[in-house]
């Protein structure tokens, strides 16, 4: 049984220290967001030493110690485990804190690191990091540590408030002197509110203590120093209630105005844009009018140089009746040419060439063999005609008219 509630009582007082100590970094986060809105911080602030004295103690919770050659267990800083959680940080500046001089000790450098990633606003960024190397982060800390509860998480999304102020700070002062120890100064978190059932208020009470006074006192003294005592103290508490409200006031005013800024300024840049869309949108519609107009007018002039080509072939194709009649003067004069009766006489239509193909007939007393006839009629023919262009010189038709034989006709 004992020893059960020994471990119970340490269990309890595990989980209580953790949680204290993430309550009050919480607070002393808002603390120095409230400060830094008033003054700079910088080393010599009471709210950025406590600051870094919760945030040494949150990093050193159950870390783990090194055992050495011999046997011997060694404590580790938190700077150890942070050079091998956040060594592979993007752009880090663990490589320039180890080459320092002036700072030599483990818990030095660690505080050296704090403030530097303090002045580049990433001190959420290493922090988020390094938990998630679990791996790393469960061979530094044992069970129970605060690095590996999910309360972790919130402590990263917390610290990220720190990244509006703007830290200055000195790497050779004496905040990085590793004898003085990281104290926590609970003292500013620590409000405690009366509640409307109490028996007796604090000037009830001032009033008993004045007047349970030295009996050498008269009872006129007494009441006047309560008297003047409570209303000093009223005046003093609401001058105080004041004074925050009016911070307050200040700060939303402070953020408003900002606020107030960046909408205008978001706002012109908005309508810049829109206008030069506009123009943009103006322009483009301009654009394809007059490339569908220049379209337009080429397919009317397309259109019009097919009509004309359309006519002029038509033109100058002859009509069935004319390819007829010169296939036929065509037949004809070459066999006359073939039989020796060549007459120089021009044919004007397919009438004028059977008066005179009848006449020849007549005056040599031959008649109109089937084979003339036979040859009049495959040489009225479109393929006749086609070689027209051939015998249109003297040479042409002689040299056709001496290789031109008919199975059918024979020269008499």
């Amino acid at each position: 049984m004992a020893s059960l509630s020994r471990r119970r009582g340490a269990a309890r007082s595990g989980v209580v220290e953790k949680r204290n100590l993430l309550t009050v970094c919480r607070f002393s986060v808002k603390t120095l967001l409230d400060r830094s809105c008033f003054e700079t911080i910088d080393d010599s602030s009471p709210e950025f030493v406590n600051f870094v004295s919760i945030l040494e103690h949150i990093l050193s919770h159950r870390l783990k110690g090194q055992t050495t050659w011999f046997g011997y267990e060694s404590p580790l800083s938190f700077w150890d485990y942070i050079k091998g959680a956040c060594s592979k940080v993007p752009h880090n500046c663990i490589r320039s804190i180890e080459s320092m001089e002036n700072v030599r000790s483990s818990r030095a450098k660690g505080r050296a690191w704090i403030r530097v990633v303090l002045m580049e606003k990433r001190l959420s960024e290493y922090i988020s990091f390094a938990l998630k190397d679990f791996k790393t982060t469960r061979r530094f800390f044992e069970e129970g540590a605060i690095m590996l509860v999910e309360e972790a998480g919130l402590l990263a999304d917390t610290l990220i408030g720190l990244n509006t102020i703007d830290f200055s700070f000195c790497l050779k002062g004496e905040g990085l002197d590793d004898s003085c120890p990281a104290v926590i100064d609970y003292t500013p978190y620590l409000k405690f509110t009366q509640s409307a059932d109490s028996i007796s208020s604090d000037e009830e009470e001032m009033r008993t203590l004045g007047s349970s006074g030295s009996e050498s006192s008269t009872p006129d003294k007494t009441a006047t120093a309560a008297s003047i005592f409570t209303e000093q103290s009223t005046l003093f508490s609401k001058c105080k209630r004041f004074e925050q409200k009016y911070r307050m006031a200040l700060e939303q005013k402070g953020y408003l105005e900002e606020l107030v800024r960046l909408r205008e300024a978001q706002l012109s840049e908005a309508v810049s844009h829109n206008k030069a869309l506009h123009q943009s949108l103006a322009d483009t519609h301009l654009s394809h009018t007059l490339e569908k107009q220049q379209l337009e007018y080429i397919i009317v002039e397309l259109q019009n140089q097919l009509q004309e080509l359309t006519a002029h072939l038509t033109n100058q194709w002859p009509s069935p009746d004319a390819l007829d009649a010169n296939a036929v003067a065509l037949d004809t004069l070459l066999y006359r040419k073939s039989t020796g009766q060549w007459e120089e006489k021009s044919f004007q239509s397919l009438e004028q060439l059977s008066a005179g193909m009848s006449l020849t007939s007549n005056t040599q007393g031959k008649e109109e063999t089937p084979s003339l006839r036979g040859l009049c009629g495959s040489l009225t023919s479109v393929a006749s005609y086609k070689s027209l262009a051939s015998l249109k010189s003297n040479e042409g038709l002689a040299s056709a008219a001496t290789e031109f034989s008919s199975p059918g006709v024979t020269p008499s």
